[in-house]
C-alpha cells in the first residue's frame, strides 16, 4: 500500500466572512498530471494539489480546496490504495458546503478507481476523475485544461446524480463501461458501448445522456481482508493451468477474459465447474472491445461456461469486472450473495441462474430531456 498523506489541506475556506462558501475539493493522487521528468527523461509523480491548482489556465469561478491523498503512478495502486481514495471522497463530501469532488489520478488504472468510487457513491454530488497524458513539465501539457474542466463539471448542477465520472479531453463519461483506449493520445478514454455523457466547452457543461445506476454498496461493510480477485486471460489453445493457478494462489474470485462473446474451450469449462463448485466466484468477460458478453456457443463456449457457473459481465471488461467482483467479495463474503450481486449489476444471469438473451444495447444510457 502506498504511503497515505491524508489529510494535508492546502486551504479550508468553508466559511468566509461568516457565510458558507460553496466549493470544490480536489484530491490529488499522483499520475502523469503530477509527474516531472529527470535528466534521463524518466518521469515520477511528484506534484501535489497545490502545484496542480497553481497551473490552472483559468480562474475556476468557485472556491477550490486541495488535499494530497497519494502520490504515485496508478500502475502502482493496490486495492487498498483505491479504497483509500474512495474513503477520501467520502470524507470530502462530509462537508455540506462542497459542490463536488475532483480526483486527479493516473490514467493507467483510472477506470478501476473511478468505477470503485461509483459502486459506493451514495451522494448526488459528482465525483469527477481526471488526469493527463503528458507530464506536468511538458510545454504542451494537457493536465491543466483537464483539471479546469473537471472542476467545472464538479461544480455544475448538470452533473448531479450522475455518480462517479471521468472528465478527459473535453468529454464527460460515466465511470462504468469507460476505459483507457489509447496509450498516449490526449483523447485517452472512450466508452464503446455508450459514448460520452456530455462535453465541456468554454467553461460550460453540456450533459446529453444520463446513466442508469444501481443502489450503492455499503462502504462501511467493505473489508479487503482475505479478498483476492484475479484476471485470467484466455487464448486459442490455452489449457486450465492459469485458472487453476489463480485459485491455488488464493483467489476467491476470478474474471475470465474470454474470446469473442465469451468463449473458451472444454478444458476451461470443466475447471470453471470445479472451481464454482468449491465456492470460487467466476465472472465471464471478453477481450473484445465492444458489445455484451453472451452465452451463445457450446463445446466450451459461453453457454457451457455459464452452465458451469460463470456469470457474464455484460459490457464490463475484465478490469472493471474485477473491481466489481472484489467489492462484492469485500462486502458480502458469501459466494452465493456475491454471485447474486454480480448478476444483478451486470445483467448476465437472472436470480434463477438462467442466462438472459444477449442485448446489444445493454449498458446504454438514456437521453436527457
Amino acid at each position: 500500500m502506498l504511503p497515505n498523506v491524508w489529510p494535508k489541506r492546502l486551504a479550508n475556506r468553508a466559511f468566509e466572512g461568516g457565510r458558507r462558501v460553496s466549493k470544490v475539493i480536489v484530491l490529488s493522487t499522483g499520475g502523469t498530471i503530477a509527474t516531472r521528468r529527470d535528466v534521463q527523461g524518466v518521469g515520477l509523480a511528484k506534484d501535489g494539489a497545490g502545484e496542480l491548482l497553481g497551473r490552472l489556465p483559468v480562474e475556476p469561478g468557485v472556491e477550490v480546496d486541495g488535499v494530497d491523498v497519494l502520490c504515485a503512478g496508478s500502475y502502482l495502486f493496490t486495492p487498498a490504495d483505491m479504497r483509500e481514495v474512495v474513503l477520501a471522497v467520502r470524507a470530502a463530501l462530509a462537508d455540506p458546503g462542497v459542490l463536488g469532488v475532483v480526483v486527479t489520478h493516473g490514467t493507467d488504472a483510472m477506470e478501476e478507481t473511478a468505477y470503485l468510487a461509483d459502486l459506493f457513491h451514495d451522494d448526488p454530488r459528482p465525483v469527477v476523475f481526471t488526469g493527463a497524458q503528458r507530464p506536468a513539465d511538458a510545454v504542451d501539457g494537457d493536465g491543466p485544461r483537464n483539471l479546469a474542466d473537471a472542476i467545472t463539471v464538479a461544480a455544475s448542477g448538470a452533473a448531479r446524480g450522475l455518480g462517479a465520472l471521468i472528465c478527459f479531453d473535453g468529454r464527460v463519461y460515466a465511470a462504468r463501461g469507460t476505459r483507457k483506449t489509447h496509450t498516449l493520445a490526449p483523447a485517452a478514454f472512450s466508452a464503446p458501448d455508450g459514448g460520452p455523457l456530455g462535453r465541456v466547452r468554454a467553461g460550460e457543461v453540456d450533459i446529453t445522456l444520463t446513466p442508469s445506476r444501481p443502489e450503492p454498496l455499503d462502504l462501511g461493510a467493505y473489508d479487503l481482508d482475505g479478498v483476492r480477485a484475479d484476471i485470467v486471460a484466455l487464448y486459442p489453445g490455452c489449457d486450465a493451468g492459469a485458472l487453476r493457478a489463480a485459485a491455488d494462489a488464493g483467489a476467491t474470485g476470478i474474471v475470465l477474459e474470454a474470446l469473442g462473446a465469451g468463449n473458451a474451450n472444454p478444458a476451461v469449462a470443466a475447471e470453471v465447474a470445479r472451481l464454482t463448485g468449491a465456492g470460487v466466484v467466476v465472472a465471464l468477460s471478453t477481450r473484445v472491445d465492444a458489445g455484451p458478453v453472451a452465452a451463445l456457443y457450446g463445446n466450451g463456449g459461453g453457454a457451457d461456461l455459464v452452465a458451469a457457473g460463470a456469470i457474464p459481465t455484460g459490457i464490463l471488461r475484465a478490469p472493471q469486472a474485477r473491481v466489481l467482483l472484489g467489492a462484492l467479495l469485500g462486502c458480502h463474503r458469501d459466494p452465493a450473495r456475491v454471485r447474486e450481486g454480480l448478476a444483478a449489476r451486470t445483467g448476465g444471469v437472472t436470480a434463477t441462474g438462467r442466462t438472459r438473451p444477449a442485448d446489444p444495447t445493454e449498458g446504454s444510457t438514456e437521453r436527457t430531456k
